[in-house]
């Protein structure tokens, strides 16, 4: 009998085909979780009554798509890949409630903070003069427990006394609107697509080398004074760009969305 092809186009054969549309329907039902580790090759084979071999097939076919992700070494498997975060770029929102505003919960963790003298970059960001203070936050977000990014921002000193002794966990905007009546205006963002570092892999949970979205940010208030300089790098594979595009007059806006991907060399 001749194979079929699965939906990432190499074909596999039909047993293979059945193993895969039963793995495709429990993650689609919400049975299989994102996040959850599959069991070993030779488990499910035994649970499908299949071979190793077809049940390695659906598995390529299923990491092919997205579905699953696969981690090496000890501690490592196939696990349930988690849905992709929408980043809008036509609007400035926290994660916190970007992630509610998609249905997920969002966490995160504080790695560090400080005060600090702002390098060269930060002071043309932020039109500070030499010698200023600026106040240092990293944090790693989280989208339904699972590491999605690490967030590395910086705000005046001065005009933000005491920031740093309240609960950073959440949005920093709202602690910045309700403490100091600052509100996000407009936003200028650059985006490049970067391979994750030992370390960064090993925070955000992929492999070394894996593709990261740098996004770097100059966010000001409603006057126009900057008031934060931010870096953030986004799991390549958890992260789906949007960009609206103003309409000519009298046309509704529609909405484009951009996925940034990048393929390892072989």
């Amino acid at each position: 009998m001749a194979a079929k092809g699965s939906s990432t186009g190499a074909a596999i054969g039909p047993a293979a085909e059945r193993v895969l549309a039963r793995l495709q329907e429990e993650i689609g039902s919400g049975q299989l979780r994102p996040g959850e580790r599959l069991g070993a090759e030779r488990d499910l084979a035994t649970e499908l009554g299949v071979s190793r071999s077809t049940v390695r097939q659906a598995l390529a076919a299923l990491e092919g798509a997205g579905a699953v992700r696969r981690v090496p070494g000890r501690g490592g498997g196939t696990f349930v890949s988690g849905r992709k975060v929408e980043r809008d770029l036509s609007r400035v929102v926290g994660v916190p409630a970007l992630l509610r505003s998609q249905g997920m919960t969002s966490g995160s963790r504080v790695v560090g903070t400080g005060i600090v003298t702002a390098d060269e970059a930060t002071r043309s960001a932020l039109s500070l003069p030499e010698g200023a203070y600026v106040l240092d936050v990293v944090r790693i977000r989280l989208a339904d427990g699972i590491p999605i990014s690490l967030e590395h921002a910086r705000f005046p000193a001065e005009r933000f006394p005491r920031l740093l002794e309240m609960p950073l966990g959440g949005s920093l905007y709202d602690l910045l609107e309700e403490h100091y009546d600052t509100l996000p205006g407009e936003a200028e963002e650059h985006i490049e697509v970067t391979a994750a570092s030992a370390d960064e892999a090993a925070i955000l949970a992929v492999e070394p080398g894996s593709p990261l979205l740098s996004i770097t940010r100059i966010t000001c208030d409603h006057d126009g004074v900057p008031f934060e300089s931010s870096h953030d790098l986004f799991r390549a594979d958890r992260t789906m760009i949007t960009v609206r595009t103003p309409p000519p007059s009298g046309r509704v806006s529609v909405g484009r969305v951009v996925e940034l991907r990048t393929r390892r060399a072989l």
